[in-house]
């Protein structure tokens, strides 16, 4: 399973990275925003996953999932927004946009989980 996190805070990549590798993902890509992400598409060939921030300097998460939705390849790529919005429209605009599921930070490990079931990923539960 192809895995890409976008997120401009380093320490958020890293923490993100290790708990999926926990969960037993192999192929993870990161990028630090938007644009960095699109680049790597082109050396990507499939993506099963995209875990996204939303507010990052030069292209933010919003701008990137309608970016990805558009290329035939990665329509049905499952989005994860992770971010500090909590605001009910900015949840509803990212799923309205392409995201398939939204998460609060801070986040640990067990809320990843439960949110990679809810996509549907054969993740293991959490001890």
């Amino acid at each position: 399973m192809t895995v890409m996190i976008i997120d401009d805070a380093v320490t958020v990549r890293m923490m993100t990275k290790t708990f999926l590798q926990e969960l037993g993902f192999t192929h993870i890509h990161l990028a630090e925003n938007g644009i960095e992400a699109l680049e790597l598409l082109e050396d990507v060939e499939s993506l099963d996953l995209v875990l996204v921030d939303w507010n990052m300097p030069y292209m933010n998460g919003v701008d990137f999932i309608q970016n990805l939705r558009a290329k035939p390849g990665f329509r049905d790529t499952k989005i994860l927004m992770i971010t500090t919005e909590t605001a009910m429209e900015k949840v509803v605009q990212a799923l309205e946009v392409g995201a398939n599921e939204y998460m609060m930070k801070p986040f640990n490990k067990e809320m990843l989980t439960n949110k990679l079931q809810i996509l549907g990923l054969d993740v293991p539960l959490c001890p």
